[in-house]
């Protein structure tokens, strides 16, 4: 396992054996995400998006909160250009091929949770809470956040979680589709390293495909949407991996797949 300690507020572990890197959040005690922070996070995504050692990607938090936030007083140091490249930022984790997993304890506020949103998969705690509070500083969110979450809950749960500022549950998160699994709080890691250990497994061009194939179509009218995933499968149909699955399912044997 390869480290990198050398960013504004978060390290990178890179595990080969296990094809998988962790970007994790280590400004205790709440890991607030400083400006700079947000555009090296970027950085980090397109580097380990082009390493073929790495096949997913975890971000998590050490400590108790994952983050309470950005850094406020930031806020108002930055020049409106700076400030504008901050959704780009934070859409690093959708932009990347490879799936991305958030695992979330304690806080997620703000940009917090609008990284997380920005993910593939969420899994939080028993003791989680989500909320996007911008509205309390006279402000909304800016990262994508509240557009995110109209697509996963719809624009009247979204109303209420923004308009008012409110903290939800990881239960409730759970309950309302933001995050994949609730956990007890004990078993955030086992639930992560699981979710990676059965997402290795599959063909890494599929996987990149399907991942391409929803987030293009998630806006389009049905029509267009079955379009470009029929599009990509037909594409597929003529990879070694998808011959290598077929033979496997036959000879009733795992697949090796090459991503090719």
């Amino acid at each position: 396992m390869s480290a990198d300690t050398s960013y504004d507020g978060f390290s990178v572990e890179i595990d080969e054996a296990a094809s998988r890197a962790d970007i994790i959040l280590n400004r205790p005690p709440y890991n607030i995400i400083k400006m700079v922070q947000r555009e090296q996070m970027r950085g980090v995504f397109e580097e380990l998006d082009r390493n073929d050692a790495v096949r997913v990607i975890v971000l998590r938090a050490e400590g108790k909160h994952f983050s309470s936030g950005g850094d406020i007083g930031g806020f108002m140091e930055a020049t409106p250009e700076a400030v504008s490249h901050l959704a780009l930022h934070v859409a690093a984790p959708e932009r990347c091929s490879k799936p991305v997993i958030a695992a979330i304890n304690g806080y997620a506020f703000g940009v917090g949770l609008e990284l997380p949103l920005a993910c593939d998969f969420r899994i939080v705690t028993e003791s989680t809470r989500l909320a996007l509070p911008e509205q309390k500083i006279g402000m909304i969110p800016g990262s994508g956040g509240s557009a995110r979450l109209d697509r996963i809950i719809g624009v009247a749960r979204t109303k209420d979680m923004c308009m008012r500022g409110r903290r939800v549950s990881g239960r409730q998160a759970y309950d309302w589709g933001i995050a994949i699994d609730c956990v007890a709080d004990d078993q955030l890691k086992k639930a992560t390293d699981d979710l990676v250990a059965e997402l290795v497994q599959i063909s890494p061009l599929a996987q990149r495909t399907l991942k391409s194939v929803l987030n293009t179509a998630q806006n389009a009218p049905l029509d267009v949407a079955i379009k470009i995933e029929g599009e990509a499968y037909g594409r597929l149909r003529g990879s070694d991996d998808f011959r290598e699955g077929v033979e496997a399912f036959r000879e009733k044997r795992t697949p090796l797949f090459k991503g090719s």
